[in-house]
């Protein structure tokens, strides 16, 4: 018997844009849209779009725009509407009300690739809390109703279930997702505390830059690498070699995009405090994307609400292999002052990108010299994986070792080591 290939659900986008809102822009915000719904698993059949001076409360869009959505689902069997911007519990019910099909917002279909992307205890438990905390105000009977009838992309994972229960056993479970959440916290502050000694180094960026592909470059690991949005949801861990021979890690994190749901940030705070414990960011930008700098603007408000800050930042411009404009780098050169130009998939530049990492890195650190004696030689393999050596010798006491160790280090670094620096 033949597996049953399973057809993409038809599907419109809608967007809702202020009068005098650039129209280039409007354009990329849903063509981004379409891009979300193609890796949830749906087509895009028909664009509506409108410009209006503020939405409408009760179904966002005008009337005379829900009457044209209606009859272009009827006459193409439409089974789902996704809009661009959220859509109050209200909205929601009145569209669906007026089209008879599934209606869901950006942050639903959001949260629908995350469900079916997650892999990890972690990242299961952070996209159900978020889902739990998406669709309690949204539990209404008419959502029952349709979450029967309809199943497919914005009915997956703990909401199918969940909302045929009353809000309170909601509620007790968003508790208990909060409070397993916790746990994985302590499990993942132990893991850092163990390898802190490290330099760290964490990937950040909009999604589909090509952080994975960078960080399977540098650290010649097996890292799961798809051209989709999301394809990443884990916090992944990865040891490498700067050109100095020092040790250090690398992490990808899951990537941004504008409109992400805050509750959906707010459940990946653990997995994104990978980056707020590193020594260095590694702001990875798909240069080829005509909105980059839209998308540098996004992450880097993500990262304020984060609060992320006062960590050394590297511009990565990746993907210069696909830039056709050769004028173009010397472009951002008088925009942008410090940046690294790298193809991840060629292989372009990484030597650089390597030696600029080591150069940030050691001016957020300090030089040590020590003189361990001989007697005490179970001292040196701690020394010898958690900091550069930049020179050694034997004497006849014991061992003079000249090192590097980075700013946050320091404090339990001096106290267990006080006994053998040399001045």
């Amino acid at each position: 018997m033949p597996d049953l290939i399973l057809k993409p659900e038809r599907a419109i986008s809608v967007g809702l844009f202020r009068k005098g809102f650039s129209r280039t822009i409007a354009s990329e915000h849903i063509d981004e849209l379409k891009f979300l719904a193609e890796t949830a698993g749906a087509e895009i059949i028909g664009e509506f779009t409108q410009e209006l001076e503020k939405p409408i409360g009760a179904t966002q869009i005008g009337s005379g725009k829900v009457q044209e959505i209606k009859t272009f689902i009827i006459e193409n069997e439409i089974a789902l509407a996704i809009f661009d911007d959220d859509l109050s519990p209200v909205q929601t019910r009145n569209l669906e009300k007026a089209f008879e099909i599934k209606v869901i917002d950006r942050s639903g279909l959001i949260l629908d690739i995350f469900s079916k992307r997650a892999r990890s205890n972690e990242a299961k438990t952070q996209v159900a809390l978020a889902q739990l905390q998406y669709l309690l105000p949204r539990l209404t009977r008419m959502w029952t109703h349709l979450s029967k009838q309809f199943g497919g992309i914005g009915t997956k994972g703990p909401g199918e279930t969940q909302i045929e229960s009353d809000r309170r056993m909601i509620r007790v479970q968003i508790q208990q997702l909060k409070a397993k959440l916790k746990d994985i916290d302590k499990q993942r502050e132990l893991q850092r505390k163990n390898r802190s000694q490290m330099p760290r180094f964490a990937l950040v960026g909009y999604t589909n830059t090509g952080k994975s592909t960078l960080m399977k470059l540098l650290s010649d690991s097996d890292v799961y690498i798809e051209d989709k949005l999301f394809a990443t949801l884990d916090t992944t861990v990865r040891q490498f070699e700067l050109p100095s021979g020092l040790k250090a890690l690398l992490s990808d994190t899951v990537g941004f995009i504008r409109k992400l749901p805050t509750h959906l940030v707010a459940s990946f705070r653990s997995t994104l405090a990978e980056a707020s414990e590193a020594d260095v960011l590694i702001h990875v930008i798909d240069v080829s994307n005509p909105f980059f700098s839209d998308h540098i603007i996004t992450v880097n408000e993500t990262l304020e609400s984060l609060k992320i800050k006062n960590i050394p930042v590297i511009m990565v411009f990746n993907k210069i292999d696909m830039v056709e404009n050769i004028d173009f780098m010397s472009q951002l050169a008088g925009e942008y002052n410090d940046y690294v130009p790298i193809s991840a998939l060629k292989s372009l530049n990484i030597t650089t990108l390597l030696q600029k990492m080591t150069d940030v890195y050691n001016q957020s650190s300090r030089i040590y010299k020590l003189m361990i004696p001989y007697t005490k030689m179970e001292l040196l393999p701690f020394i010898y994986d958690s900091t550069e050596i930049i020179e050694k010798e034997e004497t006849d006491n014991g061992i003079n070792v000249l090192l590097r160790l980075r700013d946050a280090s320091q404090g339990n670094f001096e106290y267990k080591y006080k006994d053998y620096f040399i001045k």
